[in-house]
């Protein structure tokens, strides 16, 4: 395929890269697989511990430069990548297509996350602002300043191979530090490519080797990281398991950690609500990426005067959804990641059955021409109960369920009743239903929304989430201040020693 080709991609792939250099490596293979064909793409020489060794003693040489770097040449930097990403964004977007499953609209939206997020960065780069405060004290001064913290480690998860890197990239490199991302393991080419576009930039403008670090492999590559006393700072994405694994290794050496983990996210459908709106931000937020998003819509509540008229609108649009190939462009619904994700799908459509739950859209395994690779599924609907503990559970598939409700305050506690707290949605015209919502005494997850859907965050904006989401905040806003270390600097330019509170010590 042509776009692997202008992507660099190989067939047998090194696996570790210090951004400019490819590190040799004894470390086993990952074989990427596409779920679109069930093909071998090729594969990735995972890291081993020597080579570990390596780009980690590179990144911290390359410290001690990078810092030195003013920020607004550094976000010129960045903002050469973000236009290199342009110039790969029809291919990147089909590798992030085929690797992922993802369809082929997706996939160039997921590119353009990444160039966004490159010209947010460009222009932070010249606002890493502090405060000026008084001082108690006559002739002092007292302010504070923003400095970097060192290695960055970044662990992102396959349902977004290559957004998720650019925004904790992005904007860790213009605040100064080096960053070493750990791609999944199930999407290890998309890493590749990257690093090849990335690459091409740092050489031309003398970046130090060791500025973006690339490292392959699974699990055990993932808590190297973790316990690794010299990565100040690790920002992970994937599941609540993995996280509060991560977590608790992080925490025990007392270092910092960004969690962005799973989604069970929901819409309100009020009796208040524009319906045919509802319905194109519920069935993209269910079906989009296959329902592989952490910002996936899992739940609707539905208002009683509204169920029946509504639920009849989605078994329709659901009638329409074409799934198939991501690339073709016609298609709505691709494949789930691999036949794992296929199990799992299965198993909770089982598991809701079990306790109750009536499926108004059956779901099912896509077989025959064009489903070769065994991983198409079809989007299903039940009607369940908020409290089964398959609803309470985040599942990775285009499984939807649907509940009733009578009173505003009833559908909030069904909204918040859930361990996880990501994003969160209302469809309503009723300004003070809406502004309820958006309460203290509304949801409370970390993005809440009005007539929109629960999927397509724009980068603006701090993403991420509360309780078994993991609280962390990326991308947008102030966000930033988590790449830096917080220091309060007091100058006194009289000739004299005062303290504060009053205390007097003379000699």
């Amino acid at each position: 395929m042509e776009f692997l080709k202008q992507l660099g991609i190989k067939e047998h792939s090194a696996g570790v890269s210090t951004g400019i250099e490819w590190i040799n490596s004894k470390g086993d293979k990952i074989s990427s697989f596409s779920p679109v064909d069930g093909k071998e793409i090729g594969t990735v020489a995972t890291a081993d511990k020597t080579s570990y060794e390596t780009l980690i003693s590179k990144a911290q040489e390359a410290y001690l430069v990078w810092r030195t770097w003013p920020a607004p040449k550094r976000g010129e930097i960045v903002r050469q990548v973000g236009d290199a990403l342009r110039a790969n964004k029809e291919a990147l977007g089909k590798l992030v297509s085929y690797e992922m499953g993802k369809s082929l609209q997706e996939g160039y939206g997921e590119v353009q996350e990444m160039i966004d997020i490159c010209d947010f960065a460009v222009g932070l780069s010249r606002q890493l602002y502090g405060l000026t405060m008084h001082s108690e004290r006559p002739s002092h001064r007292m302010y504070e300043q923003w400095h970097p913290l060192g290695i960055v480690g970044i662990i992102s998860a396959f349902n977004f191979p290559v957004a998720v890197w650019s925004w904790n990239s992005a904007l860790a490199w213009v605040c100064g530090n080096v960053t070493i991302w750990k791609p999944s393991e199930k999407t290890p080419l998309c890493g590749i490519a990257v690093q090849n576009i990335v690459a091409e930039v740092f050489t031309k403008n003398n970046v130090p080797e060791g500025v973006n670090g690339l490292l392959q492999g699974g699990r055990e590559v993932g808590e190297w990281l973790s316990n690794d006393t010299r990565i100040p700072l690790i920002s992970a994405t994937g599941s609540t398991r993995m996280g509060k694994a991560l977590s608790a290794a992080v925490a025990a050496r007392l270092g910092k950690s960004i969690l962005e983990l799973g989604g069970n996210n929901a819409i309100i459908i009020s009796k208040d609500a524009d319906l045919d709106m509802a319905l194109i931000g519920s069935v993209f937020g269910a079906v989009g990426t296959a329902g592989q998003r952490c910002t996936t819509t899992r739940r609707l509540i539905i208002h009683e005067n509204v169920y029946e008229t509504f639920k009849a609108k989605l078994i329709k649009a659901y009638g329409q959804l074409r799934i198939g190939d991501p690339l073709d462009t016609h298609n709505h619904v691709g494949p789930l990641i691999d036949k794992d994700a296929v199990k799992m799908y299965q198993h909770s459509i089982e598991q809701c059955k079990q306790a109750g739950g009536s499926f108004i859209v059956e779901g099912g395994v896509l077989e025959g021409k064009g489903y070769e690779s065994g991983c198409y599924v079809k989007p299903c609907i039940a009607e369940a109960k908020n409290e089964m503990a398959i609803v309470q559970h985040e599942t990775f598939a285009p499984i939807l369920y649907l509940m009733k409700y009578k009173t505003l305050d009833e559908a909030i506690a069904l909204q918040n009743g859930v361990p996880q707290g990501l994003s969160s949605s209302i469809m309503t015209v009723n300004m003070r239903e809406a502004e309820l919502f958006l309460s203290h005494a509304g949801s409370d997850c970390g993005i809440a929304n009005v007539n929109i859907g629960t999927s397509g965050a724009e980068i603006g904006g701090a993403f991420g989430g509360e309780k078994e989401t993991g609280g962390g905040r990326e991308s947008g806003s102030d966000a930033w201040k988590a790449y830096m270390r917080r220091q309060t600097n007091t100058i006194n330019w009289s000739d004299k020693l005062p303290l504060a509170q009053g205390i007097v010590f003379d000699l």
